[in-house]
């Protein structure tokens, strides 16, 4: 696996990700504003790469920046298809190059990528490449998904599950980033593992404070990751937050990451916490 750090790492390890494309690329957009990405979706048709487009069906800038976007890529060449309507926002990001999968905290914009702390990994994985593009197929289709692989966490099928079970096992220390922390079932888990003595930091906020849980804000810049670290093994990435919606309403999309990931990711979380800002009425 290899993480993407933003905002340090920019477009440019998405853009380089296409251009690497032989044979196919799948791609899953919410929100979409960088020209870099769209000029390299372009050429990749332009040398005969089967490129597939996911669009939104919706986010809070409605959908008629949506509908230009998919007839702009439907102009250049990519099969473009609209998520169904059933859910109220399909928010997962997520891109399949050939035989490597994408998973992102961000979107592909300019606030998201230039100037927000977000994290993606990049992983050939096969079990979750498979499982990856079982769901695109799905959701390109919009037919139904059932998932097979716990690593790979899907809203709303698999992951209060398998987010409430990585943090239920926790025994030393969570790392938490998480713009708020409100669902009933994760902050009872979370009191749990805190009076058990797991030393638990949250960069972002908690809906109501948590005894023995210490919470800060994130300095300098734009918050927009979702990502757990649990005892320097472990570390989820992901578009979902730890709020009773993203678990059970929409579309997320996030990966279990291994070891390197987990140390990686909990090394920018202490220099974040270092020169974060503590919040009032926080532990």
């Amino acid at each position: 696996m290899k993480l993407i750090i933003q905002p340090d790492a920019g477009v440019t390890p998405i853009v380089n990700a296409i251009k690497s494309a032989r044979k196919t690329l799948d791609v899953v957009i919410f929100r979409f504003d960088r020209l870099e990405v769209e000029k390299a979706l372009s050429q990749a048709v332009d040398r005969g790469v089967t490129v597939r487009a996911l669009i939104a069906h919706t986010n809070k800038g409605g959908e008629k920046p949506l509908k230009k976007l998919a007839l702009r890529l439907h102009d250049a060449g990519l099969t473009v298809s609209r998520t169904a309507d059933d859910l109220p926002r399909y928010h997962g990001k997520m891109m399949l190059v050939d035989r490597a999968l994408h998973v992102y905290g961000f979107n592909f914009t300019k606030l998201d990528i230039d100037k927000s702390r977000s994290f993606g990994v990049v992983t050939q994985h096969p079990r979750l490449v498979r499982e990856a593009h079982k769901l695109f197929e799905a959701d390109f289709n919009r037919r139904g998904y059932c998932p097979a692989l716990a690593r790979f966490v899907v809203s709303p099928e698999n992951s209060r599950t398998v987010l409430t079970n990585f943090i239920r096992n926790t025994r030393k220390q969570l790392l938490i980033y998480d713009h708020q922390v409100s669902d009933n079932l994760v902050r009872r888990v979370l009191l749990e593992r805190a009076k058990a003595g797991v030393d638990i930091r949250v960069i972002g906020s908690l809906e109501k404070p948590i005894d023995g849980i210490k919470v800060r804000e994130l300095a300098d810049l734009r918050l927009h990751v979702r990502a757990l670290v649990r005892d320097g093994e472990a570390a989820f990435i992901g578009s979902q937050s730890l709020r009773k919606l993203e678990l059970d309403g929409r579309r997320e999309v996030g990966v279990v990451a291994d070891a390197q990931i987990a140390r990686q990711i909990a090394s920018v979380f202490e220099q974040d916490w270092r020169a974060a800002r503590k919040t009032p009425n926080a532990n």
